[in-house]
């Protein structure tokens, strides 16, 4: 028996609601392997949390979290409650950096049952590999003066070591794809930043000879997610970049709502977190109606990073046969509920179980 111990914070918003649904459809697939078994663990750490107790998480929240194999995350965010960047710099972020997630990695295809904006999507199928604890993101910087005089600094900090790093992830991820890589860049534009990124590619590229590769400014790969996005296998980004894409991606699949993010720890010193890419969405929250296949695929995402990709591949094949018959959420054009749709999954599920 395989036992893996959980952390699952819902978050807020619809967190709460996505979360426990995936949750059953992850006791459906543990039945169907046999011989895995998930002990969870729920914290409720959230923007409600902040409200009672003055921060998002306790002071030894990430003690707590540190021996788990594995985060499951709903959503954060409730700018009613608190802002934003509170929320996400106390909980998320917070993670992120000091679990030392330096790889964020978000995959988008053209999904059976699902109507693309896109007139031709001709099956695409690709992931981005961001770059996650530095770049863009970077906390370095500042505001001084005051008034008309107001000058606010944001500096973008890209080192060879974080740089290498996700690019090589890419490089090796792509190698066990369909062995293409292509990097976002815009050395045209940003002088010091961005040459650097094309040279440490250029660089580590030599040990990759059977990976082909392509390089593109972020403004026309962009417009290429939209325009032939079927041409892309895996694509390396900064943090920043990243997150534009992957952005385009789940809209190009008709639905950001049902798209799943990984951070991944490589070092295994501390677990890695799996959160779907949408929002908290407090507009509808308590409706039960919100889409779980965002949460649904990041669980098989999580399996993935578990070892159980042939287990994970049956989870995703059953969401798209439920899509494909019709059983979705009105965000996508169905009529069923969040829990109806989480049920049918389980029910096909548990079917392969007894075959």
């Amino acid at each position: 028996m395989k036992n893996y111990e959980i952390a699952v914070i819902a978050g807020d918003g619809i967190g709460k609601e996505v979360v426990p649904a995936s949750l059953k459809v992850l006791e459906a697939v543990a039945e169907i392997h046999g011989g895995l078994n998930f002990k969870y663990k729920e914290f409720p750490w959230s923007s409600e949390y902040y409200v009672e107790h003055g921060k998002m998480m306790p002071d030894d929240g990430l003690d707590i979290l540190k021996n788990f194999d594995a985060i499951f995350l709903g959503a954060i965010g409730n700018p009613d409650l608190v802002p934003d960047h509170v929320s996400l710099w106390g909980l998320l972020i917070k993670i992120r950096r000091e679990f030392e997630q330096q790889i964020n990695i978000r995959p988008a295809k053209y999904f059976k049952g699902l109507r693309s904006p896109l007139v031709n999507p001709n099956d695409f199928d690709l992931i981005v590999v961001r770059e996650n604890s530095e770049g863009e993101y970077s906390e370095v910087g500042g505001k001084i003066h005051k008034g008309e005089e107001e000058i606010a600094i944001q500096n973008a900090v890209f080192t060879r070591k974080g740089t290498e790093r996700a690019m090589r992830y890419a490089f090796e991820l792509a190698k066990k794809r369909r062995g293409h890589l292509s990097s976002a860049t815009k050395s045209n534009g940003i002088v010091h930043s961005m040459p650097f990124w094309d040279s440490v590619f250029n660089e580590v590229k030599k040990d990759y000879p059977e990976v082909k590769t392509a390089s593109y400014h972020i403004d026309a790969l962009s417009a290429f997610f939209v325009t032939r996005p079927q041409e892309f296998d895996v694509i390396v980004a900064s943090n920043l970049f990243g997150d534009i894409l992957t952005d385009i991606s789940g809209a190009i699949m008709g639905s950001i709502g049902i798209a799943p993010a990984a951070n991944i720890n490589l070092n295994g010193k501390y677990p890695s977190m799996f959160e779907p890419v949408h929002g908290s969405a407090p507009d509808i929250f308590g409706k039960g109606i919100a889409n779980p296949i965002g949460q649904i695929w990041t669980a098989k995402m999580m399996l993935d990073h578990f070892g159980e990709q042939e287990l994970g591949q049956k989870l995703l094949e059953t969401v798209e046969e439920v899509t494909n018959d019709g059983i979705k959420t009105g965000d996508i054009g169905g009529s069923f509920t969040t829990v109806e749709v989480a049920d049918e999954i389980c029910n096909r599920l548990k079917k392969l179980a007894s075959v």
